[in-house]
């Protein structure tokens, strides 16, 4: 067997492995040009390929921006900020100066505290032990923001490369085609221009005679929610227009679902007030604890959904978070929702399992 290498990123192909999932068998172009899925993806698409932390290709990426003199530009989803924090992003980033981009503010109420979030985020980053140099909110999509958000990359970037890091999901591409266009007029430059693409399956874009920025393909974490959720389906899942609460007044032996997609279960406490914030497609369900784990197994196809489920995963594959709430929080599920209770609580959360869950001080309420 004779291997050869993708000519776009180095990659070993083995001639004789022509159905290898995730490559285009070298029979099928040009025998001298060897290419690889994700660089055949990007010459003919411009699509920038996901990259797992598990990936060599991940640790080459790590690799190549540790090595570059550049602005690292981190974009957050702020439905989603656990899914959104990269493994080993300090080894990505050393000393180079970091802005943060809480993204997708536009889904959070209008009453939320644009300053108040802004520094709930510097919280959270530090939690993560991320330091970032500056932080900003923006919405790509609803173009908020924008203008102060490229003012800090001239100051920051003073002139060096830029390179827009994040997970999958976060809407990198999206803040990108926006930049441009409110910038140069250019309308969806990621996914309709040809622009050349570097080995590494990134997306270059010059900004001026000696200046590039770079869009890098989005890190799959697997602590999100949409792992187990169809493609199609995504829809159902990640919020698209502003969420609105849907409130909820428990007493302790009663269990609220989320779609079929978590279970939040009030354990012990006085009667108390669950607000869910979450895809308006999803349906939430309140029902008895004592009954819940037949009632999913008998709906979650049914009345719990959309989405579609290839099993259920709270009664076969799940993770079990308890959790002591001692003052107004925000029980987060990546990707998912976040539930906000009133009062003190004892709660139980099912979620699929490695699905990420996590408890922070209300996010409209000041920072503490």
């Amino acid at each position: 067997m004779t291997d050869i290498k993708c000519v776009g990123c180095g990659s070993i192909l083995q001639t004789e492995d022509k159905n290898k999932e995730g490559y285009i068998p070298a029979s099928g172009l040009h025998k001298e040009e060897p290419i690889c899925q994700r660089c055949y993806r990007l010459r003919h698409y411009n699509e920038v390929q996901e990259l797992n932390v598990d990936s060599g290709d991940f640790l080459t990426m790590l690799n190549s921006l540790y090595e570059t003199d550049s602005l690292i530009v981190k974009v957050i989803d702020v439905f989603d900020f656990e899914g959104s924090i990269i493994p080993s992003f300090n080894r990505i980033v050393g000393d180079k100066k970091v802005l943060a981009v809480v993204n997708k503010i536009d889904l959070f109420p209008k009453s939320t505290n644009t300053s108040r979030l802004v520094e709930r985020a510097k919280k959270m980053l530090k939690d993560a032990g991320i330091t970032a140099n500056d932080t900003v909110a923006i919405s790509a999509l609803k173009g908020q923001n924008l203008d102060a958000l490229m003012k800090k990359i001239s100051d920051m970037a003073d002139g060096k490369d830029v390179y827009i890091v994040g997970t999958t999901n976060v809407g990198k591409s999206t803040l990108i085609n926006k930049l441009l266009e409110d910038n140069t007029g250019l309308k969806n430059v990621i996914t309709t221009s040809n622009i050349p693409g570097t080995t590494l399956g990134m997306i270059d874009i010059p900004l001026g005679d000696t200046q590039t920025l770079y869009d890098t393909p989005g890190i799959v974490v697997d602590s999100q929610i949409s792992h187990y959720v169809k493609v199609n389906d995504l829809k159902y899942v990640s919020p698209a227009k502003e969420i609105k609460a849907k409130t909820f007044q428990l007493n302790s032996g009663q269990t609220l679902f989320i779609g079929n997609l978590a279970r939040v279960d009030y354990t012990s406490g006085d009667a108390n007030s669950f607000s869910v914030y979450c895809n308006h497609h999803l349906n939430v369900h309140r029902t008895k604890t004592v009954n819940a784990g037949e009632f999913y197994d008998k709906h979650y196809n049914g009345l719990l959904a959309p989405p579609e489920l290839e099993e259920a995963y709270l009664s076969t594959n799940f993770d079990i978070h308890e959790l002591e709430l001692d003052q107004t929080s925000d029980i987060l599920i990546s990707g998912l929702t976040f539930v906000s209770v009133a009062k003190s609580a004892s709660v139980t959360v099912t979620v699929p399992k490695g699905v990420n869950v996590s408890v922070r001080s209300t996010i409209f309420k000041g920072v503490q």
